[in-house]
């Protein structure tokens, strides 16, 4: 019950039967042997590593944890031996260009597998979760020099990397970042200053880490455009160590198995990555495919915390199950009781219909990078911009609230370290906060993307999807997008006198934005032969009687902020 099994051949169904992935990916001159065939035979071979040798170190990657001492840090027993199987059987490099090392498979697979991986152990995904991210910043940032030298070590995950943004007093607000980047006559900088909340900044799974830091260099403007990139490694190509020192690692609520690190750059030496100025241009590389990562970490854990609370309804016993539902013994599992049994279909409603959503915009991410048509290209670019922030705030909500609820499913049980579902409760929490917190998502989407175009690009994603749709079959689902459509409409307008309104309406916004997408996923679900069965049925009830009908909440709260708005402007 303990341990978690990847559910591939759900995740096939919906990755190549609802979304029709070894249909699509073939067409596109990267990936023509893309097939079913082989997105099957991938599926399944990472399904083993996981459950084999990821998922059974869960526990011991929340105790004993890792420790720190003399400023080193020791993860815990099998993480490191994991790793290295990890890294050398080349599942790092799964979506990497092959002209880099890497398999030069579609992202969308990448995804796939970090859903598994997050699932089955979290604290220990952290520390490889950041390679992508890396990867993509040096490929198209970095110097010729920079990537002969690291480039091909990140791309294997020979080498890990992480992303040294936040600093004590500069959370959220990255412009006030005081760390200083010195040029040298050699054409190197040298780094002083600190940053905190570091993942995997110090550990023992890898010979080199690949920090990649912004800071500022002298004479640059104040706030966010005077920030550049650097790359500072753990250890310089002479074997040296680079005076980069981790003072410790923070005591958190949850993923005991990733070291957060507070490092102190003195004088570390460092090479710019990209063009002074312009390092958080550099570093959206990396937080744009690292906030979609999140999403699945978010799907991850809900299915891992759904896995545990089912195997225990199955075999915990506890009084007569009422009604139609009722077994033949003075107490059946209760599994079979409605009350337990709403919440394990509505988890898996959300969990289902949120893969949909994020295995397609997967596809649309490998669409956008090796489309052959400009237009095409242009059109898939618009739906992850749109899509990702709220599949990052919808998703990671959710895998919180809904392992909560899973939690539940246990009583008391639940409520201690046994059976290892307050593990992931714990851990689901912080997916809210990194990567942006699901505000700063909410904020993205409604006052940088949807109304700087009057809601345009929103609107052609959903005409997009409306085109699939049945004018009888799907009628709610429809009313749904003529609903946002206006209340869109409605928020432009009242925004032009009152420009806090789009601050304010944000979470309901993106909330109903989440709910009508997934809507759309259930619908491609309940169409697709194959999904007559009690496992699709079930969650597809639970979608339309429980998760569904919340859009009209949100859309009742944003027409009341939309009418009562009063005309006024921010103090900015």
């Amino acid at each position: 019950m303990n341990d978690y099994r990847p559910p591939v051949d759900e995740q096939r169904f919906l990755l190549l039967d609802v979304l029709r992935t070894g249909e699509i990916l073939p067409t596109l001159p990267a990936f023509t042997e893309a097939d079913a065939d082989l997105l099957t035979q991938v599926l399944e071979e990472a399904g083993k590593f996981v459950g084999k040798v990821v998922s059974p170190l869960q526990a011991v990657g929340d105790a004993p944890g890792c420790r720190f001492e003399d400023g080193r840090v020791t993860t815990p027993p099998g993480f490191a031996d994991a790793y290295r199987a990890f890294w050398q059987a080349g599942w790092p490099s799964l979506a990497c260009a092959p002209e880099d090392g890497g398999q030069g498979l579609p992202w969308v697979l990448e995804g796939v597998l970090y859903e598994m991986l997050s699932a089955a152990n979290h604290g220990w995904t952290m520390a490889p979760g950041l390679l992508h991210g890396a990867y993509e910043c040096l490929k198209h940032h970095g110097s010729e020099e920079l990537k002969a030298r690291y480039l091909p070590k990140v791309a294997s995950g020979e080498w890990l990397a992480t992303m040294c943004l936040t600093e004590p007093h500069a959370g959220s607000d990255l412009g006030l970042a005081r760390t200083q980047a010195v040029p040298q006559a050699d054409g190197s900088f040298r780094l002083r200053g600190t940053k905190i909340f570091i993942s995997g900044g110090e550990h023992d799974l890898t010979d080199n880490i690949v920090h990649l830091v912004l800071a500022r260099e002298p004479g640059a403007p104040a706030g966010p455009k005077g920030l550049s990139l650097f790359l500072a490694p753990k250890f310089l190509e002479d074997g040296t160590r680079n005076p980069i020192a981790c003072e410790r690692i923070e005591e958190k609520m949850g993923l005991h198995g990733s070291p957060t690190c507070v490092l102190r750059f003195d004088e570390a030496v460092a090479w710019r990555v990209g063009e002074p100025g312009r390092g958080l241009n550099a570093m959206f590389v990396m937080m744009n495919a690292a906030r979609l990562h999140v999403a699945l970490q978010g799907i991850g854990l809900l299915d891992a915390a759904w896995q545990k609370a089912n195997a225990y309804a199955q075999e915990r016993r506890q009084m007569r199950a009422p009604g139609a539902l009722r077994g033949t013994g003075a107490a059946d599992p209760i599994v079979r009781h409605p009350a337990v049994r709403r919440i394990l279909d509505t988890e898996r409603a959300w969990a289902d219909g949120l893969r949909v959503l994020a295995y397609r915009t997967g596809i649309e991410l490998d669409l956008a990078r090796h489309h052959p048509d400009a237009q095409r290209r242009a059109t898939a670019q618009q739906w992850c911009s749109l899509v990702t922030p709220v599949l990052k705030a919808v998703c990671t909500e959710q895998g919180f609230a809904g392992a909560s609820r899973c939690l539940q499913v246990f009583g008391g049980h639940g409520y201690v370290k046994e059976w290892g579902i307050e593990q992931i409760v714990r851990d689901a929490r912080v997916t809210m906060i990194y990567e942006g917190t699901n505000e700063i998502q909410a904020i993205d989407l409604l006052a940088r993307k949807v109304l700087p175009d009057g809601g345009q690009g929103l609107l052609a994603v959903l005409d997009t999807l409306a085109r699939d749709l049945d004018a009888q079959r799907d009628a709610a689902l429809l009313a749904r997008f003529d609903a946002l459509r206006a209340i869109t409409r409605e928020l432009a307008a009242a925004s032009a006198h009152d420009d806090t309104l789009p601050y304010e309406a944000a979470d309901d916004y993106l909330r109903a934005v989440g709910l009508a997408l997934l809507g759309w996923a259930w619908s491609a679900i309940e169409r697709t032969p194959g999904a007559e069965t009690a496992r699709w049925t079930a969650p597809a009830r639970a979608a339309q009687l429980r998760v569904l009908p919340e859009f009209e909440l949100r859309l009742d709260i944003l027409r009341t902020q939309c009418a009562t708005t009063t005309p006024r402007r921010s103090a900015a």
